[in-house]
């Protein structure tokens, strides 16, 4: 498969696309935006490219000469030379609010570091990008694989002091702090009233423009809007009035909450993790080690595995 098809096939089923960046943006189904010069390259759950928007002549090539790994694809302005540069996820991070936040933030910093790298624009927001397979762009294939995060991390220098930076400054940083902040924000936001959806909708969309004013570079509102229709979405359906009391008559029993204040007293100076060790050596099964420490299944049973 060519990286124009990868491109191809990776396309959200509806993306955003324009020809003319003035006239704003359109949704179609991907059929139809893939005609157009420009298309929205990543869904609002799944983020396939890392693409980064160079804007001086030479920027096509000159990623060689600055060390940074070569592109999939670059899309070209014959007209003055600027272009766009996609680098393809073997892997594809998962920026929907279930996702796990480790890969985000590692995700985060790859792209951060390699903007740096490539000397991109930092105030690129990212949502849509020069089409490669429309024929007004000069489009190159450079590199016939996807990459995995761990190879672009080999050409680029993560070890920075300033981890917020990161997260603040550019591209899914943005993405990575709006989705980690607004959905804190709703766990605890939803249960006051358990409002309505479209309530609740409008209320997730206020508080995302909200985290969006502290970034230096904002998103744009169609990139806010449709991160607040995913946390709205996906807490409504998981986090519904029933489930909330299902879930604190389980892990709030007056057994463990006895235990909890038990185990309080006795586990000064360790680590959730020793402390959840401490209780599978005890014989508790992974469901009340869960409840005790708050722990994920996944993560008590890495502990099992000691």
């Amino acid at each position: 498969m060519t990286q124009l098809q990868l491109f191809s096939s990776t396309l959200p089923k509806k993306p955003y696309y324009t020809d003319d960046l003035f006239n704003g943006l359109s949704i179609a189904k991907a059929e139809i935006a893939s005609k157009a010069k420009y298309i929205q390259h990543n869904g609002p759950t799944h983020m396939y490219w890392l693409a980064f928007d160079i804007d001086r002549p030479g920027a096509a090539i000159d990623w060689s000469d600055r060390g940074a790994p070569a592109p999939n694809l670059t899309v070209k302005n014959q007209a003055n030379g600027h272009a766009h540069a996609l680098y393809g996820l073997a892997t594809a991070v998962r920026t929907a609010p279930d996702g796990r936040k480790g890969p985000l933030r590692y995700a985060a910093a790859v792209e951060n570091a390699l903007c740096e790298r490539l000397g991109a624009d930092r105030g690129y927001s990212g949502l849509i990008v020069k089409n490669p397979l429309h024929r007004h762009w000069q489009v190159t294939e450079w590199h016939g694989e996807p990459y995995e995060l761990g190879e672009l991390a080999d050409y680029l220098d993560l070890s920075t002091k300033k981890p917020k930076i990161i997260v603040e400054d550019y591209g899914l940083g943005r993405n990575c702090t709006l989705f980690e902040e607004l959905r804190k924000w709703a766990y605890r936001a939803q249960r006051q009233g358990w409002p309505g959806y479209r309530q609740w909708l409008d209320a997730c969309l206020v508080r995302a423009q909200m985290i969006n004013l502290q970034f230096r570079n904002p998103l744009p509102l169609s990139e806010i809007r449709a991160t607040a229709t995913s946390v709205a979405k996906w807490t409504s359906k998981r986090m519904g009035e029933g489930d909330f009391e299902y879930y604190v008559a389980s892990t709030h029993t007056s057994e463990i909450q006895a235990y909890r204040g038990r185990l309080g007293g006795q586990a000064k100076g360790k680590t959730t993790r020793e402390q959840g060790i401490e209780l599978l050596a005890s014989g508790k099964s992974i469901q009340e080690v869960m409840a005790i420490t708050g722990a994920s299944q996944a993560t008590v049973y890495r502990w099992t595995k000691r």
